[in-house]
């Protein structure tokens, strides 16, 4: 149990900082889901393929809840890949924020260092 409420924690922890600074669900909120609902089905059934060929196994843990939603995959699977695309998706938001930033930033200083050099005036 504690393994899914620590990860509880952190998707919490992840949908305010989204919610803060509106970088994904709360920007888009119909396309951010769709995004999360499709990567992590897309993990899901990853996982699911590498149960299948034997990759994956599971292990009992005191730590989690001992509850299955397939064959050798534990409820709490399911809650760290949506962390997991959750996760990404912030960083990634984070990421291209930051570099619309810094090109904004060039752009204001390529004008205004233009206009002190008059270029542009007749």
């Amino acid at each position: 149990m504690t393994y899914l409420l620590i990860l509880l924690a952190l998707l919490g922890c992840m949908a305010l900082t989204d919610a803060r600074w509106k970088l994904f669900l709360f920007h888009r909120p119909a396309a951010g889901a769709a995004v999360l609902i499709l990567g992590t089905a897309f993990f899901l059934v990853w996982d699911v393929a590498a149960i299948a060929a034997g990759i994956f196994l599971h292990r009992d843990s005191a730590l989690m809840t001992g509850i299955m939603i397939g064959e050798q995959l534990p409820l709490e699977e399911g809650f760290f890949l949506l962390f997991l695309c959750y996760q990404t998706m912030i960083l990634f938001t984070v990421a291209q924020r930051l570099v619309e930033h810094r090109i904004s930033r060039r752009t204001r200083r390529g004008v205004a260092a233009d206009r002190h050099a008059g270029v542009g005036r007749q």
